[in-house]
């Protein structure tokens, strides 16, 4: 089985115990995670082959990062050693009719100042089946941008299949480039791309045609088919235009859903109810490792995008940064088993 490369920044993520404000905490939760790395974990939890690549700093703290993604699974011999620091976040969780909080300290990073060239990117995806980036990688540095866009040439020389999830942060551009001067080049090497309407506008201009994408706490998936038509003329080498469909009803509930355009269906998924949501972080790059792992081993788009939603309908139950749920779990929960019995 071939595996599956994934490229980003892994950070130290730190959070107050339980649902503590910064204020009322003395102590943090410890987490290692990132967007890329996490969609490493889910793939590595479902048996497939999946290598990260990052570059991080000779210490203590890299040491950590690669010992958690080691202990999933995943290969770490790739991975470039040097630079500063590991780049952190700490993150407030939210609850109720209060939102979570995000705070980076994250400048000066180890990935954020990798080069292109520092990696040897054919070597690394000779026998490599797929490649999968995000839309925060470009955003950290131009060094971050360049290298991605040499891994996504690369893959494309070499028949790799390209997935992207465009994760738009604005909190992240902040190296003289805006995402419009950066994106377009990375995502038209690029066969799989996920987005929301948020991400279509902030990195290409693009905005739903006549319609409100949300209603409330519901989300309309057929409103997102002129997003996704839009990404799919802008960007022709794409075979698959996806979006997760999340209704916030409050922070601690959400509906949860997707569609998948491949250039003449539009699949929906099943919706679901995450009534006590325990970690939303994660949530989109679980949907893609389970994407992923749908793509590549069912034939049939509906069963890639309805494992995609249930993995990371499972995810919201798991504290942390990635996607613990196991594959038969998430078939259970496909198979309509969603009563959370004790299994003996």
């Amino acid at each position: 089985m071939k595996k599956v490369v994934t490229f980003g920044e892994i950070m130290l993520r730190l959070s107050p115990p339980g649902f503590r404000r910064f204020s009322q905490s003395n102590s943090f939760d410890v987490i290692y995670g990132g967007g890329e790395s996490n969609v490493a974990v889910s793939l590595a939890n479902y048996g497939i082959p999946s290598q990260f690549v990052t570059r991080l700093p000779q210490n203590d703290l890299g040491d950590c990062a690669l010992m958690e993604l080691r202990k999933r699974g995943v290969d770490t011999s790739e991975i470039i050693r040097g630079g500063e620091r590991l780049g952190i976040y700490f993150l407030e969780t939210g609850a109720v009719s209060r939102g979570s909080k995000v705070v980076y300290d994250r400048a000066h990073s180890a990935m954020s100042t990798i080069e292109k060239g520092m990696v040897d990117w054919e070597s690394v995806l000779k026998d490599a089946d797929w490649f999968h980036w995000t839309g925060i990688t470009p955003a950290i540095s131009q060094g971050a941008a360049d290298a991605c866009l040499e891994a996504i040439q690369m893959a494309n020389k070499l028949g790799v299949t390209v997935s992207t999830d465009l994760n738009y942060r604005k909190k992240l551009w902040k190296y003289g480039k805006s995402p419009m001067d950066v994106m377009p080049a990375l995502v038209e090497g690029c066969d799989v791309i996920l987005g929301n309407e948020e991400d279509a506008e902030k990195h290409f201009g693009l905005h739903p045609e006549g319609v409100d994408v949300t209603h409330g706490g519901s989300v309309d998936g057929e409103a997102y088919l002129s997003v996704l038509k839009q990404l799919m003329d802008m960007f022709p080498r794409a075979k698959k235009v996806i979006t997760t469909l999340r209704g916030s009803i409050s922070a601690s509930h959400n509906t949860w859903s997707g569609v998948l355009y491949d250039g003449t269906t539009l699949f929906k998924a099943p919706t679901y109810q995450i009534t006590h949501i325990v970690d939303r972080v994660g949530g989109g790059d679980s949907f893609m490792g389970g994407l992923i792992y749908g793509l590549m081993h069912y034939n049939d788009d509906q069963q890639a995008l309805n494992f995609a939603v249930a993995a990371s309908c499972l995810k919201h139950t798991i504290f942390g940064d990635a996607n613990l749920a196991t594959k038969e779990e998430v078939e259970k929960l496909l198979s309509g088993d969603a009563s959370g019995r004790v299994s003996r």
